[in-house]
């Protein structure tokens, strides 16, 4: 809306009928105490305002119009017959005025004014429009993060107890399997049952360790105790381990890494053990799996296990060291909460070494990593 402001009706009149002919919502006042009263009740778009009036002019209209924060933006249109003087102008410039038109009035000048004041207008009021609403996003989006990093932070102190919880009662009744499979003879036809049970416990135990390493590392208290070691006796356990877990598998040994790294053992073998049982699990159908070591003109010991399973497609590549992703067609198939090779790729950073993976589906698939050989 525009407001005029005139001391003669006539004036107004004229200008209001301008306006309104050409659709600018007008409004209009016949003094400068009624535009500013109407000012602080209402918002408008521009003011068009007479210099030459009795009680306050236009000068002192547009001062006082300065000093109101909600109205001190609005632009102002000085209109004048007597003071076409420059220093008038000038002076009206300086009252606040964006503009100054003296009389008699073009219309044509004035509706060119008016438009591009109005389009001004209408420009800041959609910025301030986007600016409130980039404001609420950013606001909004502020409490929601703080509401996921609270959530992130229960969920972690939940599996933290949860793990702790489960570690005791878990760890008496492998005990006890155990104490009952050292007991039962080789040809008892419970022994079977009893195998079962102790591999199955097996893997809920891993699964509750790897639950206390996901929330040490999101606590940062994951630790490490790091010294120089053999990398090949480390490889050779693991290799073994896993050969007496699943002995319907055949386990290749390619190449050697007789070297030592400063590292924690216990931490990397964690890492191989847990590329061998990935492609153990992965690999149901095909009971093979190699494990190549050897070190690299760059000072890295590597270490590859090849699977000869379903595969994993190459958009998941990327994304399959993340916390608790899994593949499409693994997560249909098997069980798994995909925090394993989270947590082995956590290791490998730590021991500023490299890891990733190679594979097609169908084809099976390469996990490897690399970490730096001890310089002592």
């Amino acid at each position: 809306m525009i407001l005029i402001v005139d001391d003669k009706p006539e004036n107004i009149f004229s200008l209001k009928t301008i306006l309104e002919l050409h659709s600018f919502p007008t409004d209009t006042a016949l003094s400068g105490e009624e535009a500013l009263k109407k000012i602080l009740k209402k918002s408008y778009a521009l003011i068009i305002l007479d210099v030459q009036m009795p009680g306050m002019d236009g000068f002192e209209v547009a001062e006082a119009i300065s000093g109101y924060s909600k109205a001190r933006d609005i632009p102002i249109l000085f209109l004048s017959a007597a003071n076409t003087d420059k220093k008038f102008i000038t002076k009206g410039y300086s009252a606040g005025a964006m503009d100054y038109i003296t009389k008699p009035i073009d219309p044509d000048i004035l509706l060119l004014k008016v438009k591009t004041f109005y389009r001004l207008y209408q420009q800041n009021q959609e910025l301030n429009r986007i600016q409130a609403s980039l404001r609420s996003e950013i606001e909004f989006r502020k409490k929601v993060e703080g509401e996921l990093q609270e959530a992130v932070k229960k969920k972690d102190e939940f599996i933290s107890i949860a793990s702790h919880e489960l570690k005791t009662p878990l760890t008496t009744i492998k005990a006890y399997v155990q104490l009952l499979d050292r007991t039962i003879g080789a040809d008892d036809p419970t022994r079977t049952y009893v195998e079962r049970t102790l591999l199955q416990v097996e893997k809920l135990d891993n699964l509750i360790v790897d639950l206390l390493d996901l929330s040490r590392i999101e606590s940062g208290k994951l630790k490490f105790n790091k010294k120089a070691f053999a990398f090949e006796a480390t490889l050779s356990n693991a290799v073994e381990m896993i050969r007496q877990t699943y002995p319907d598998y055949t386990i290749l040994r390619k190449g050697t890494a007789d070297v030592e790294v400063f590292g924690d053992e216990t931490r990397i073998e964690q890492v191989i053990i847990n590329y061998l049982t990935n492609a153990v699990k992965y690999s149901p159908d095909q009971k093979e799996v190699e494990i190549e070591a050897g070190v690299q003109p760059d000072g890295q010991v590597y270490v590859r296990v090849k699977d000869h399973g379903i595969g994993i497609r190459k958009e998941d590549h990327q994304h399959i060291f993340s916390k608790f992703y899994r593949a499409e067609e693994a997560a249909s198939r098997f069980q798994g909460l995909g925090i394993g090779l989270y947590i082995c790729a956590e290791i490998i950073r730590r021991h500023e070494g490299v890891y990733g993976v190679e594979s097609e589906p169908g084809q099976g698939a390469t996990f490897y990593f690399s970490v730096p050989v001890s310089s002592n």
